[in-house]
């Protein structure tokens, strides 16, 4: 099952999105990849970083749902 979140209408570029999703592009373990995100200095990292956690909240309520 694959489970998305998706965050509209923020104005950052995407090549300087891409740049901090290359960071924890290999992490596996969600916790692991918010530590990284906590300490990036760049704006993209904030909203990558709450979009991980909605996603992983979507995840936690479909699980409930079933």
């Amino acid at each position: 099952m694959e489970i998305k979140a998706v965050k509209k209408y923020i104005r950052i570029s995407s090549k300087k999105a891409r740049r901090v999703i290359h960071l924890i592009d290999s992490v596996k373990n969600i916790e692991k990849a918010l530590d990284i995100l906590k300490f990036v200095p760049n704006k993209p990292a904030r909203f990558i970083a709450d979009t991980i956690k909605s996603a992983f909240a979507n995840a936690d309520n479909k699980q409930l749902d079933k």
